[in-house]
């Protein structure tokens, strides 16, 4: 089943974000490279595809995983959390219909 995982930044998160995403990536990438991504990425703080210094008010991820108790594992276990990025973190359920 897919599940959305979406998180929540501290304030000024940007230089936390920086130092932690290639071990972030590195992850997507293995379940992109598994075939259960579905899409990922941040939230721009403001209305920009590249927000710069303004940084990123929190990340959407859509993946696939066996249970809710494993998508809540994986993504207890990002490297945005250990690096201080995310001051929450909800993992629900997600039903694609469209398109």
């Amino acid at each position: 089943m897919w599940y959305a995982i979406i998180s929540e930044d501290i304030e000024n998160s940007l230089q936390q974000r920086m130092r932690a995403r290639p071990a972030h990536l590195q992850r997507l990438q293995q379940l992109k490279e598994d075939g259960r991504l579905f899409v990922a990425g941040p939230h721009p703080a403001i209305d920009s595809s590249e927000p710069g210094d303004a940084g990123f008010t929190g990340s959407l991820v859509i993946a696939e995983f066996a249970s809710l108790t494993d998508a809540q594992q994986w993504a207890d276990a990002d490297p945005y959390i250990d690096a201080g990025v995310y001051k929450q973190v909800t993992v629900k359920p997600f039903k694609k219909v469209l398109p």
